[in-house]
């Protein structure tokens, strides 16, 4: 990268600190870390063949939702609560070489794009386009973001999409109780311990796995082999999404009802009261809204799930995952939505500390959330 981009740079001591947290902590609905897909797939053919970027540069960068700092805002004119922040390594195999970064539609973007050699080429304007697709997205889950980038005709390799090592060690246990009814029914070998066995099925299962020892599995559902790779892959979806409704529910009410009581420090007109008013009972509903649809949404999940492990009927479960990604976007807005008003919120309003914000500050929150609980027009899929 030559030294004469005009980007926002970080020094290699705060660059190190910063990446290696991203790195080990970020959770899937924050960070795409197109750094560590490259290093564990970059020799793969569908890594090379199927990029996520056309651009080297912009497919070894590290993309996150970003909550803007008061001296960021000004880069997007105020009224912005979040962006999406691209960090471009200096050197990808050396983080303590530095990086640089810039946010996606910030201004001057145009030549920050140039300055990182996206042009009007086609391959260049495929990936600015990805860069808005991604901007406009809630979250960078990896199953709402693969459906987006379908629809709009993209298909990077699957590699691509995978939740991180900090979210897969988080829900692990999780993934364990959710998989543990089917392992009696489908995998009987008495030499290993039912725990054994849920241990590494819970494994295979998050690491997208279709090795031999999953074979009874595949024939139990009878599926074709890509098939059965799909189906794991829709399957991990659901029990990240059912995993992120149960970690996200106890933080959803307590945020509800402090939105419902909140009130600006400065004195207010009455016009502008009854703006807060009706700012605060329309998020309200629709928090509840996007919580019951998705309650709704993975009760079509578990009750094929249960017709599996209860009745020993693998049809409707088989059926249900080769048409599951119809649900993503679904799940995927509305859980990222809402984690974004959850997570922004305890930043704004650290608890324990009773919230100050003035009626502008308040009015361009509200805003901000309203915008991200706006929701496309989606079906639902049958049960």
């Amino acid at each position: 990268m030559s030294a004469a981009i005009s980007l926002r740079g970080v020094g290699p001591d705060r660059a190190l600190r910063s990446l290696l947290h991203l790195q080990s902590s970020a959770s899937t609905a924050r960070t795409l870390n197109l750094i560590a897909v490259w290093r564990r797939h970059g020799e793969t053919a569908g890594y090379r063949d199927r990029p996520f970027f056309r651009s080297p540069l912009l497919n070894r960068a590290i993309i996150v939702k970003h909550r803007l700092r008061s001296n960021e805002m000004e880069a997007f004119g105020g009224g912005q609560a979040s962006a999406t922040k691209v960090i471009l390594p200096i050197d990808p195999n050396d983080l303590r070489s530095g990086a640089q970064y810039f946010f996606v539609g910030e201004r001057g973007y145009e030549d920050l794009l140039a300055d990182v050699g996206v042009g009007q080429q086609e391959a260049d304007r495929r990936d600015a386009a990805l860069l808005g697709l991604l901007d406009g997205l809630p979250s960078l889950d990896p199953f709402l973001m693969r459906e987006k980038m379908r629809k709009e005709g993209l298909a990077p390799a699957r590699c691509y999409f995978d939740l991180t090592q900090a979210d897969t060690s988080r829900m692990f246990n999780f993934a364990r109780s959710e998989l543990a009814p089917l392992v009696g029914l489908t995998f009987n070998d008495g030499d290993t311990s039912l725990n054994d066995k849920t241990l590494k099925l819970a494994q295979k299962i998050l690491a997208n796995a279709g090795d031999a020892e999953l074979e009874p599995l595949r024939e139990s559902l009878g599926m074709a082999k890509a098939e059965f790779e799909e189906g794991v892959f829709c399957w991990k979806g659901f029990i990240y999404y059912k995993w992120t409704l149960d970690d996200l529910l106890p933080r959803v009410w307590p945020v509800a009802a402090e939105i419902l009581r909140i009130r600006p420090t400065d004195d207010t007109s009455g016009e502008e009261r009854l703006y807060i008013d009706a700012a605060r009972e329309r998020l309200n509903r629709a928090i509840n809204l996007a919580c019951e649809t998705v309650r709704v949404t993975l009760k079509v999940y578990d009750d094929a799930y249960n017709d599996l492990t209860r009745n020993g009927q693998p049809k409707a479960f088989r059926e249900f995952l080769l048409k599951a990604p119809t649900l993503f976007y679904e799940l995927g807005e509305r859980l990222g939505s809402v984690h974004h008003i959850v997570s922004f919120w305890g930043y704004r309003f650290p608890t324990g500390r009773r919230p100050k914000i003035n009626f502008e500050e308040l009015e361009d929150l509200f805003a901000d959330f309203e915008a991200s609980l706006n929701f496309e027009s989606v079906g639902r899929l049958a049960a």
